[in-house]
């Protein structure tokens, strides 16, 4: 039998997988946007901070998802901190790591196929 050795992946691995993470859902990209435009001090309301501009979906689900999956999700990983009364969203400690991807992306907007532009309002 052979033993196979458990380890760790390096930090730089683990960020990058962090900000990847982040921003695989749509409502995690609409709240960190809705952050950046925001002044560095000041939180978003949500759930409208994390809807799309032209979301069709129930803003009750929206809210119970928030609060149950993406929240404590983006705020484990220190991207932002949150409050529930009111429910609001804020910059954390790490939220630079993951806006300087978005910006990036923004930046760079028109070499990005337009067939994953489609339906991604965050990037408009």
């Amino acid at each position: 039998m052979t033993r196979q050795r458990v380890t760790e992946e390096p930090q730089p691995v683990r960020k990058w997988n962090d900000v990847f993470t982040a921003i695989s859902a749509e409502p995690r990209r609409q709240l960190v946007a809705s952050l950046l435009d925001q002044p560095t001090a000041q939180s978003v309301s949500l759930p409208d901070g994390a809807t799309p501009a032209t979301s069709f979906g129930d803003r009750d689900t929206l809210r119970q998802e928030l609060h149950h999956r993406h929240l404590p999700l983006l705020a484990d990983m220190g991207f932002i901190e949150w409050d529930t009364d009111p429910l609001v969203a804020s910059r954390g400690p790490r939220f630079e790591d993951v806006a300087v991807v978005c910006k990036s992306l923004h930046a760079n907007a028109s070499e990005i196929p337009e067939s994953l532009l489609e339906g991604s309002h965050w990037l408009e």
